[in-house]
């Protein structure tokens, strides 16, 4: 089954809102044995938005189209679906009574513009929207079954699972087929070197599709497979996720999808361990990436950004011997940094950062780019020097942020 999503809308049109819901109905229909092999966007035109319609007819199996079903003029989605089909558009009582539902349950005014909401082309299935004024429908135009949907992203989600999917189950019978998508996430290797060691993947397992995404700076590796056998599928995702992170090595977070925040806490609960943080040239972004994952309050004790000297001694216990002799950037400030943010908090485990992230400050011996990362733990503390050539503060940022994660991911491992 090929499907096909349209975006209407001038705002989606012209990038002032960003098309979020195409992504998601891309990412359900896959997950049910749905290709979607196409997405499209329009705005409110009604003769462009009929043309389309009518070329995804003549192409696609089914299509999925959001947007449109307001009471306003330019919501145009049910007179073009009208005019594709060669139908007429007629006051469709279901879809009125649920309408009135909404603003009956919600106790709101409903206004004479709202009647246009009821108004869909002849012979279309009314698609019940529980949680907004403008019912769905379905319809088939040229080869095609469409089912149009709001555009609000949580009346959409809430349409697409409850009415949308079960039909296309149905659609689909006994020709159903299971999709599933593996994720390995990675760190510390280039897109490019990724993309070299997982080169053979599609010969060595058949069928298998390869996907690379960059969300900077981790690197996740994505395994597509598509079948008739959904346990058939599931054993050779995992052969093949086995066979990958076996060549990718360290570089390998998590075999799950996991973000690297996600696997240090996951680590740390398994080891009944406790954390405590200090950051300087990253300021708090460690804290918080760790505290966006939920349960991070069970390891998670202390955070400090100790940013000047001062903060570093006064809070920390840094030796100001320390500071003077090597600088505040370097592996002997860094290291009793996590020891001072483990003594304070009390941890099983300190991290901390200091670092040069631009775009000045550098030096010949300390380049725009340096970082120290300290860790402490019962068996003592460490510390490494790090140097990234990132032209950006932020980017420099992020990536001592993740390299200080993955020092302490790999002692706690």
């Amino acid at each position: 089954m090929k499907a096909e999503i349209l975006a209407t809308g001038d705002e989606i049109r012209s990038g002032a809102l960003v098309d979020s819901n195409s992504a998601f109905i891309a990412e359900r229909l896959e997950a049910y044995g749905v290709e979607v092999v196409r997405h499209t966007s329009v705005g409110d035109d009604l003769e462009i938005l009929t043309a389309a319609l009518v070329e995804i007819g003549g192409r696609a199996d089914v299509a999925v189209v959001t947007g449109g079903l307001g009471p306003t003029v330019d919501d145009r989605s049910a007179e073009a679906a009208a005019r594709a089909a060669g139908v007429e558009l007629e006051f469709n009582e279901t879809a009125w009574k649920t309408v009135e539902s909404f603003f009956k349950t919600f106790h709101r005014r409903m206004t004479p513009s709202n009647r246009k909401q009821a108004q869909l082309p002849d012979g279309c299935s009314v698609l019940d929207n529980p949680v907004g004024t403008a019912p769905g429908f379905a319809m088939t135009i040229g080869r095609c079954r469409f089912f149009f949907m709001p555009g609000v992203p949580y009346e959409m989600k809430r349409m697409l699972d409850g009415k949308v999917i079960p039909e296309l189950i149905r659609l689909q019978g006994d020709a159903a087929m299971h999709s599933r998508v593996e994720t390995i996430t990675t760190f510390g290797l280039p897109e490019s070197q990724v993309g070299e060691i997982m080169a053979g993947v599609e010969e060595a397992f058949p069928g298998l599709t390869l996907g690379l995404r960059s969300n900077f700076p981790q690197i996740q590796v994505k395994l597509y497979g598509r079948g008739s056998d959904s346990t058939q599928l599931a054993k050779r995702l995992d052969e093949a996720v086995r066979w990958a992170a076996g060549r990718l090595g360290t570089a390998v977070i998590s075999e799950h999808g996991e973000s690297m925040q996600a696997a240090v806490g996951r680590l740390l609960i398994e080891k009944e361990a406790t954390l405590a943080v200090a950051e300087s040239c990253t300021g708090g972004l460690i804290a918080d990436w760790l505290t966006n994952v939920a349960g991070s309050s069970n390891y998670f004790l202390f955070s400090g950004v100790t940013y000047s000297n001062r903060a570093k001694i006064d809070v920390l216990g840094v030796s100001p011997e320390t500071i003077d002799r090597y600088g505040a950037v370097s592996e002997q400030t860094a290291r009793e940094m996590a020891e001072g943010a483990r003594r304070v908090a009390g941890a099983t485990y300190g991290l901390a950062t200091s670092g040069i992230a631009g775009p000045d400050g550098g030096t010949d011996e300390k380049p725009v780019g340096t970082v120290c990362v300290g860790f402490a733990g019962p068996d003592g503390a460490r510390s490494r020097r790090l140097n990234f050539s990132f032209g950006k503060r932020l980017m420099n940022k992020k990536i001592f942020a993740m390299a200080a994660l993955d020092l302490l991911r790999k002692e706690i491992k």
